[in-house]
């Protein structure tokens, strides 16, 4: 017996939307994959951790502890040059006029420039040395001409109300005191996307923020990706905190990952756990980038 068309037109419509459901599942099950993994490997870390993945194609994004708030260590230093390039917009400060280093403004840690008798350098070089080799007396020079309350509401205006500089670098008074620099696996994500579109930028302040971050260094997320893929972030670490994030320039696929761990047990660990979390999301969106909507690697 023959079936009306109608009939026939509705079953041919059942089957191809079932299909279209099926074949939209395929890639949500995929990222659950990586999300489970991504759990496993910070519920098995000796400490606390979250982070934000963002797809850059899609603007889909994920995570865990999203909006939890965390020590950021040195990755706050995104906020400050985000702010150095939008004052120089403002006409507020000159990016390549040398400024001569105060010496009040040394301090230990990490960097060269309190080894140096009387540096004096712009301040997009002073930045330079704040992101690449996470030189903490740069950092301070940075601070202060830009002013720390002008990057934390710089920040608010972004919407990124939990993002705030509260101390200068290497000053464990103020951490003490419970001034710690701050944010959120979510925000820091944001930020990187901010970045990454240029949003409130020139085209050439978004150049030149950009030319900094991708400037090459050793960090856990870099690590996790491979040499011949760019990457522009910020690592950073305290006592018993690890942060790394980054716009990873995958071809055909870019995206940002986000994570910060605290209460860490052993420091390294932190460092381990996120180098593993950026492998697992490089091999996810790298199978994306490949592949077609079917799933098939075609590239």
């Amino acid at each position: 017996m023959r079936k009306p068309v109608a009939t026939i037109g509705l079953l041919l419509c059942g089957a191809l939307m079932g299909a279209a459901a099926a074949q939209d599942g395929k890639a949500p099950a995929l990222r659950e994959a990586l999300q489970r993994q991504l759990e496993a490997d910070a519920a098995a870390l000796d400490g606390v951790a979250g982070y934000t993945v963002v797809d850059l194609t899609t603007g889909e994004r994920f995570g865990r502890l999203q909006d939890e708030v965390f020590p950021t260590a040195s990755t706050i230093k995104l906020a400050i040059l985000y702010e150095l390039f939008k004052q120089h917009e403002e006409g507020k400060v000159p990016l390549d006029e040398p400024r001569p280093l105060d010496r009040r403004h040394a301090v230990g840690g990490s960097g060269v420039l309190q080894e140096l008798s009387a540096p004096a350098m712009p301040l997009r070089d002073y930045a330079t040395l704040m992101v690449v080799l996470s030189d903490n007396t740069a950092t301070n020079v940075l601070i202060d001409a830009l002013g720390m309350q002008n990057i934390t509401a710089r920040m608010a205006a972004l919407g990124l109300t939990q993002t705030k500089l509260r101390r200068r670098m290497i000053d464990l008074e103020a951490a003490r005191r419970g001034d710690e620099n701050v944010s959120t696996p979510a925000e820091i994500a944001r930020l990187l996307e901010i970045i990454y579109r240029g949003s409130g930028l020139t085209n050439e302040s978004q150049a030149g923020a950009l030319a900094i971050l991708k400037k090459s260094k050793s960090t856990p997320l870099r690590r996790g990706v491979p040499p011949a893929v760019s990457v522009a972030g910020k690592p950073g670490s305290l006592e018993g905190v690890a942060v790394d994030a980054g716009i990873v320039y995958l071809e055909r696929r870019p995206y940002v990952l986000s994570m910060m761990a605290t209460y860490l047990k052993e420091d390294a660990a932190g460092s381990v756990t996120i180098e593993r979390a950026s492998r697992r999301v490089f091999d996810y969106f790298n199978r994306l980038a490949r592949s077609s909507e079917y799933g098939r690697r075609i590239r």
